[in-house]
């Protein structure tokens, strides 16, 4: 029953989009972009195109989570720090990170560095300020404990301000990742000649409809793997919070 609700969506907009396509050129049919896609992504595109930017993408947003985190932490702890940067920090969250990439292009210049960059500029924030939240709601009761019992240092932060904290910066890794797919495909579309990106505009501009679709699929797909293996992750490092049978799960 689990396998048919979990099909039954996919297979009905598929339907429906057999049902719309050939009235337009712009919107070939399931077989055509299927037939793209075998053809256009297992080939030599899967090297040099698809790897490098997962991996792009996996670097900006392990960056991020270090540095949200790194960050988050000490902020979320002391309310003088939090005072004092919290107008800043709303300051450079309002920024939208793509209008960020002209200026990341002529600090870093085009190449791989000004992509990854571009991914942290997005993904931070979320991580950042959900590791803020989530430390400054820990438990007072038991903040008082640690203090009582001698808890102090880094053996405090290992067993009580992350695992107390965890849920919340589980939260915003997750918010960043959808984040980091969106800025990998946004940073490869300026001054780039490889990557996800690059190669469904290029598509575009020589009108090959049903590749460029191959390429939108091949994103949708990403970002569903990414989400599972997430959701994985999370039920297992979260074991304790959601119960002793969601590493199960």
């Amino acid at each position: 029953m689990r396998v048919v609700r979990l099909v039954a969506l996919p297979a009905v907009l598929v339907l429906v989009w057999w049902a719309i396509s050939g009235s337009s050129f712009y919107l070939p049919s399931p077989i055509l972009v299927g037939q793209a896609f075998a053809e256009t992504w297992f080939s030599e595109r899967l090297a040099d195109d698809v790897l490098p930017s997962v991996g792009r993408l996996l670097a900006g947003y392990a960056v991020a989570g270090l540095l949200g985190v790194g960050l988050g932490v000490p902020i979320g702890l002391s309310r003088r720090l939090r005072a004092t940067l919290e107008p800043v920090l709303e300051f450079f969250r309002a920024i939208p990170p793509p209008v960020l990439v002209p200026l990341i292009m002529l600090l870093a210049g085009i190449d791989t560095p000004m992509k990854v960059l571009v991914i942290v500029s997005g993904c931070l924030w979320p991580i950042l300020l959900n590791t803020v939240e989530g430390v400054r709601a820990l438990d007072e009761v038991l903040a008082d404990t640690c203090r009582m019992y001698g808890v102090h240092g880094a053996s405090r932060l290992r067993r009580f301000v992350l695992p107390g904290a965890a849920p919340q910066i589980m939260t915003g890794l997750r918010q960043a990742l959808s984040i980091g797919i969106i800025l990998m495909v946004i940073s490869e579309m300026f001054a780039s000649s490889s990557g996800l990106g690059f190669t469904i505009v290029l598509f575009q501009r020589q009108f090959q409809i049903a590749e460029m679709w191959s390429g939108i699929l091949l994103l949708g797909l990403l970002g569903l793997g990414l989400s599972v293996l997430f959701r994985r992750l999370e039920r297992w490092v979260l074991s304790w919070y959601y119960g002793s049978g969601a590493a199960r799960a």
